[in-house]
């Protein structure tokens, strides 16, 4: 990808760098970086993949990349991108590759009575990896009819609370509380396939279930009221929409796909008259048939992640209840989505737009007076930021009032600074498992060989990424949490 945009880039404020709208862009582009941060991105095609999503069709406001941008598959990770779905005749555009194939990917930090001088770390990761089902397979999940898979695909969390499956009390405690509106929930039979088996599963890659250490509280009336105290034990769980959510986003990104053709340096599909700077970014209007379908499809595999990430509650509260005796002291603090596709209402320029918000790898940060929060939420809804896991992870914390102009959005994690290959060149799994247990990290891994794609080196320094963000006036500080137990896949 050429490299134009450096010529275009200007510091922005504390915390944010310009490309101002160049060649096709029909927006400015904002990175949440400064030029220190920009120096580690040297050879990164993350800010080329930026400049191609600010022409997509339709888009409003600028386009995003939060402070844990990097490298992915059409969008970078950290993209956040806003379409008008009144824009042209059938509305703005929506893309799969915005959104990302693993589907409503998302996080949740549980609380829980215990303090740290109360558990031992080493034994309860040998529990919690004996009865998590973590991996690539599907080994170990809910067993699911056709008929609970429906209602779990049409009702998110709400319908794992009636399957005995999750805790009515947490609902109101998730993203929109644990449900996103699908009218069809049609799903093809190879994603129906893979679901079937896979809810309750960590999965694998970067999906982990993480118990940590309350080592810093840094907004007191915040941490307060989402119930976060130093010294306190809580369990971070991230997991997405498993094989089903891929198989959807797979289909979808070949239907929308298939609908163009190469043009001279760019991508055209004569169907909608749509171009595209990169095929990746193949989107259709979102009144399209193409588009609606996605759209549907989409928030039934995002209901089913909600699900899962309710399930695996579940099992950790039973490994809880047998160690400690405490699973009904644990606590859903929040659940976020990372990657999916939302209508929302924005000002844009002054002027009130209802807007499809793609966020990959990003989460929402709305303010405390938003009304899909709970009145505990007052402060700012919680934002829960995974780093990696030998150094730690954070909370943070929207607005007390109104919302950021990043589509009230924020960052989703440390974000990596290796890739996967060069991380397993670089670094050793042994070694790394014993200096991480040197350190009182306690790690069990299904694959340790390939432990080392999600090595501490290969992500970037999560403290910068959090200072950047509140510098960008995104979200604020709350808490820090050290890791002290790992499961991965």
């Amino acid at each position: 990808m050429e490299e134009s945009w450096r010529n275009y880039l200007s510091p922005d404020g504390p915390g944010r760098m310009r490309i101002s709208k160049h060649g096709r862009m029909l927006t400015d582009a904002v990175l949440v970086s400064d030029e220190m941060h920009m120096l580690g991105h040297s050879d990164d095609r993350s800010p080329a993949q930026l400049v191609n999503t600010a022409s997509m069709p339709g888009i409003v406001g600028d386009a995003w990349a939060m402070a844990d941008w990097h490298f992915g598959y059409g969008f970078p990770i950290g993209g956040v991108v806003a379409t008008d779905i009144e824009w042209g005749d059938q509305g703005g555009s929506i893309s799969p590759g915005g959104v990302g194939f693993d589907i409503n990917c998302g996080v949740r930090l549980c609380s829980t009575e215990l303090h740290i001088d109360d558990i031992d770390a080493k034994s309860l990761a040998e529990e919690l990896s004996n009865n998590i089902p973590a991996g690539a397979s599907r080994k170990g999940g809910v067993q699911l009819g056709n008929t609970e898979l429906d209602s779990i695909l049409s009702g998110g969390a709400s319908a794992a609370v009636e399957l005995g499956l999750a805790e009515e009390r947490d609902l109101a405690n998730i993203e929109s509380n644990g449900f996103l509106e699908s009218e069809d929930w049609n799903v093809g039979h190879k994603a129906m396939k893979r679901g079937s088996t896979s809810l309750g599963t960590l999965g694998s890659g970067n999906h982990f279930l993480e118990l940590q250490v309350v080592d810093r509280v840094v907004d007191e009336r915040a941490a307060e009221a989402f119930g976060l105290r130093v010294g306190q034990i809580t369990a971070m769980i991230h997991s997405g929409s498993r094989g089903l959510g891929h198989q959807v986003c797979s289909e979808h990104v070949a239907n929308i796909e298939k609908e163009y053709s190469k043009s001279g340096d760019s991508w055209y599909s004569e169907k909608w008259g749509f171009s595209v700077p990169d095929r990746q970014l193949a989107s259709a209007p979102i009144h399209s048939s193409e588009g609606a379908s996605y759209f549907d499809a989409m928030c039934a595999a995002g209901n089913f992640a909600f699900a899962n990430r309710s399930a695996l509650t579940q099992r950790l509260r039973e490994v809880l209840r047998n160690e400690y005796s405490v699973d009904g002291e644990l606590e859903l603090v929040y659940d976020v989505s990372h990657n999916i596709a939302k209508i929302e209402d924005h000002v844009i320029h002054g002027k009130n737009c209802t807007c499809a918000v793609h966020r990959k790898g990003a989460t929402r940060a709305l303010g405390g007076d938003n009304p899909e929060l709970s009145s505990k939420f007052s402060l700012g809804q919680p934002v829960l930021v995974p780093g990696d896991m030998g150094t730690a992870s954070w909370v943070l914390a929207g607005p007390v009032k109104g919302g950021n102009d990043a589509f009230s959005s924020s960052c989703h994690g440390a974000g990596r600074r290796l890739s996967r290959t060069a991380a397993r060149k670089s670094i050793d799994s042994g070694s790394l498992i014993s200096d991480l247990e040197s350190k009182g990290i306690h790690v069990r891994a299904k694959t340790p060989n390939v432990l080392s794609e999600e090595a501490p080196d290969a992500y970037k320094n999560v403290d910068e990424v959090i200072s950047l963000t509140n510098q960008a006036g995104l979200a604020r500080p709350v808490a820090r949490l050290r890791p002290i137990s790992v499961i991965k896949g």
